[in-house]
């Protein structure tokens, strides 16, 4: 007789009902383990949504302050701006090349101490501001304010450079020109003709000498040197138109005395004066012994 071993109650149940228990186990155990990985999910979901709003907080006043540099009064109206200061910077640099220009050509002398313009400087300001491209590069709007800042800065510079040497040319051409006024009112009157005009003008308002004074002075000095400034008498060494003796006397009256027949006059008339009081007196005096 074979000997089996007992059975538990258990061992006694239907073999549906085992399987049924063991299958609802194990839903249960998938439903705790469900809730577990979704409080987890949730869990790090909130963890992840706090990130993103940490990071999404924190890039908004970034972005807000760069468009409110973007939008600033001085960011929209620096294309206008930087275009108004090109336009009166090649305002200048055309001014300014002008002058340099001028003083060259004119030859004349400034001062050795004189600035010329720095246009070169200026070329270089303006082409800083026109390689700006606001259409292709938004960003490079907020660099024109600085760079127009620098190119009006220049273009003052250059101004007053200009000005100032424009002011040394005035003067110096104001000088040229009072010195050929006079080189050429000194040539004419040192011929006969502008001898004789100056001679009636000093003898009628110095000496009071009318025209018959002056025709006696006129024989006399036309008899002595033919009213030529340059005159002079190898025998004795009389020189000028008064023929005097030595000619060095007459620098009494100015040290141009050997060029300007004006100083020669000016002596001359003084002489006679001091000598024999009119120009009729010594005229006579001449016709008398052939000198006076």
């Amino acid at each position: 007789m074979l000997d089996y071993p007992a059975l538990s109650p258990a061992d006694h149940q239907p073999a549906t009902e085992r399987i049924s228990r063991a299958t609802r186990d194990r839903s249960a155990r998938h439903r705790r383990a469900h809730r577990r990985i979704a409080g987890a999910t949730i869990a790090v979901g909130a963890c992840l949504g706090l990130v993103l709003g940490l990071g999404i907080s924190t890039a908004a006043p970034a972005v807000a302050a760069t468009e409110r540099v973007a939008t600033a009064p001085s960011a929209l109206t620096a294309p206008r701006d930087a275009h108004t200061a090109v336009e009166h910077a090649r305002a200048v640099l055309e001014d300014a090349t002008a002058i340099a220009v001028d003083v060259q050509s004119s030859g004349l002398d400034v001062g050795a101490d004189a600035v010329i313009p720095d246009t070169a400087g200026l070329q270089r300001a303006i082409a800083a501001v026109e390689d700006v491209d606001v259409a292709r590069a938004p960003d490079a709007r907020l660099a024109l304010p600085t760079l127009t800042a620098a190119l009006t800065e220049q273009a003052e510079l250059v101004s007053t450079q200009a000005t100032a040497l424009r002011g040394r040319l005035d003067t110096a051409v104001a000088a040229h020109q009072e010195q050929q006024a006079a080189a050429a009112a000194l040539a004419a009157a040192n011929t006969p003709e502008g001898a004789k005009a100056t001679a009636r003008e000093i003898a009628a308002d110095q000496y009071g000498w009318g025209d018959e004074q002056f025709s006696c002075l006129e024989s006399l000095w036309q008899k002595e040197s033919g009213w030529n400034y340059r005159a002079y008498n190898s025998d004795g060494g009389a020189t000028g138109i008064p023929q005097s003796l030595p000619g060095s006397k007459m620098a009494s009256f100015g040290d141009d005395w050997e060029t300007n027949a004006t100083t020669q006059i000016r002596w001359g008339l003084d002489y006679i004066s001091r000598a024999y009081g009119t120009p009729c007196s010594a005229w006579g005096h001449s016709q008398s012994v052939n000198w006076y």
